[in-house]
């Protein structure tokens, strides 16, 4: 086929994690990208997780040793690519009476210490939790545990800037544009909505990373025929005032065989989760239902000595996983290990499906399924693996020494204002802040420590459009913003949107 018969090498459809990664990829190797959202960017399960970047240490009771292995060995790469955004965390799981027995987590420990080839992290330990900070919030039923580590992730702005690094290596980013028609010969013509106008483009390849919409999407506008193996699986989470002052996080073994995570969160808050169930339904529409929540609740009043009720949740949100089917009859059975799919034939342009896949590994995936595509398409090798995302370019312990220069160059903020800005853009908050010399210069502050030119930035280089993109994804200040606050911001955002627009 003639290089200069389609427009794009590749078009991705969904701005999730893995969406945003291939396209990253994809552009890295010099591919013509067109990354399509229907909605905003990490608007659906990616930004729906635990924000873990884990190997799984629960996966190792069903053998997942490869996905456990690639997972473990890709914490330290993440850590290393983006600094800013995932940060290392060690984690407090106590030895339940009545639970697994101590022998068996010594072991499992013991392999997830060295199955991934850990250089960066600390190793596991026992700990005390009969006396001491880690024990102070928990009930008087626990002994003694272990600590492990793993890290922790800003999982929508991991998403938000792999798009941005695919459009500063060429990817168009469309976000708001549903693909609405798609004509398979030997190259794909899609057809694309944005707020009611029709285009078109044309691909030499399609990638379907729709996430819970695979179904939907092969369906209705691929028009396939036969049936997507796709299970649909809810998890639910809830954010509490903070039950605990330390910076560790817990992980808690259920009676229902599941485990459930405490974490540190946004700094006066606790995020628990996650549930575990199959879904049917509009994946728009996902929430944490009630029930759900009170099981989270109960969880947690099972072990710490804070009592929490469903009235005291500040907020509740909940994803849905398009995991491969394989059979199982358990949602927590279902193997979260991706697959990917090439389907391809005399005359007709490939499709990849993407099949589950987890934020941890989702760099490896974009790889792989870039690689399938060798055969069909010409690009440069695999570059991510020493990359930097946006704002990463510092050492992975380098974040202390960030906040302290910003701090000598920017004294008129206070010091948690800018380890926010650090852990959000890095490196590049010095583009949010601009010139300004002065808190004044930064413009109004439109609630917590939102200024109106870290807005501006959002709107102009990340694709942020309403004050939900701006208070949930970009950044958590949702937690922070009163009624009246975010209706003032979505007003700003309103008579701002026309003049600079959300085009990288």
């Amino acid at each position: 086929m003639p290089e200069g018969s389609a427009q794009f090498d590749l078009a991705v459809v969904g701005g999730g994690i893995n969406g945003t990664g291939i396209a990253r990829d994809a552009a890295g190797r010099g591919l013509r990208v067109l990354l399509l959202e229907q909605s905003d960017l990490a608007s659906g399960t990616s930004s729906a997780s635990t924000k873990l970047i884990h190997g799984g240490l629960r996966y190792l009771e069903h053998g997942w040793f490869r996905l456990v292995r690639e997972a473990l060995a890709e914490r330290e790469v993440m850590l290393r690519m983006a600094p800013h955004l995932v940060r290392p965390m060690r984690f407090v799981l106590p030895v339940e009476p009545g639970g697994r027995p101590i022998w068996m987590l010594r072991l499992g420990l013991f392999i997830y210490d060295h199955l991934g080839g850990r250089k960066i992290l600390p190793a596991t330990k026992r700990v005390d939790l009969a006396h001491g900070p880690l024990a102070a919030p928990l009930k008087q039923a626990y002994a003694h545990g272990f600590e492990y580590s793993d890290c922790w992730a800003d999982d929508a702005r991991l998403v938000v800037l792999n798009a941005l690094d695919a459009a500063e290596h060429g990817a168009v980013v469309r976000t708001r544009t549903r693909c609405i028609g798609a004509e398979r010969k030997s190259v794909w013509r899609i057809v694309l909505e944005t707020r009611g106008r029709r285009d078109a483009a044309t691909a030499r390849v399609l990638v379907n990373a729709t996430g819970p919409w695979l179904r939907l999407f092969a369906q209705n506008v691929l028009r396939e025929r036969a049936p997507t193996p796709v299970r649909l699986d809810k998890g639910s989470h809830i954010v509490v005032p903070r039950l605990f002052a330390h910076d560790r996080g817990y992980i808690f073994q259920t009676r229902d065989a599941r485990v459930v995570f405490a974490l540190p969160f946004e700094r006066d808050f606790t995020l628990i989760g996650t549930t575990d169930r199959g879904f049917s339904g509009d994946p728009a529409a996902v929430s944490a239902s009630a029930d759900e929540i009170a099981y989270l609740c109960d969880v947690a009043k099972e072990h710490f000595r804070a009592a929490i009720r469903p009235n005291q949740v500040a907020w509740s949100f909940a994803g849905v996983r398009a995991l491969y089917d394989d059979a199982s009859r358990r949602s927590q059975d279902v193997s979260r290990d991706y697959v990917l799919k090439l389907d391809e034939g005399p005359g007709a342009a490939p499709l990849i499906t993407v099949y589950g896949g987890k934020i941890t590994t989702y760099r490896r995936l974009a790889e792989h399924a870039v690689d399938q595509l060798s055969h069909v398409l010409k690009f440069g090798p695999p570059w991510t693996a020493r990359s930097h995302l946006p704002g990463g370019e510092f050492p992975h312990d380098g974040f202390d020494t960030l906040v302290a220069a910003t701090r000598r160059s920017r004294p008129f903020l206070d010091e948690e204002h800018v380890r926010r800005l650090v852990h959000a853009y890095g490196t590049r908050l010095e583009r949010v802040l601009g010139p300004a010399r002065s808190r004044q210069e930064l413009g109004p502050f439109l609630g917590a420590d939102l200024s109106a030119a870290e807005v501006r930035y959002l709107m102009q280089w990340e694709w942020a459009e309403s004050a939900a993109d701006v208070l949930w994804r970009r950044t958590k200040l949702g937690l922070r913003f009163s009624p009246a606050e975010r209706d003032a911001l979505a007003r700003f955002m309103a008579d701002t949107i026309g003049a600079s627009g959300p085009s990288p």
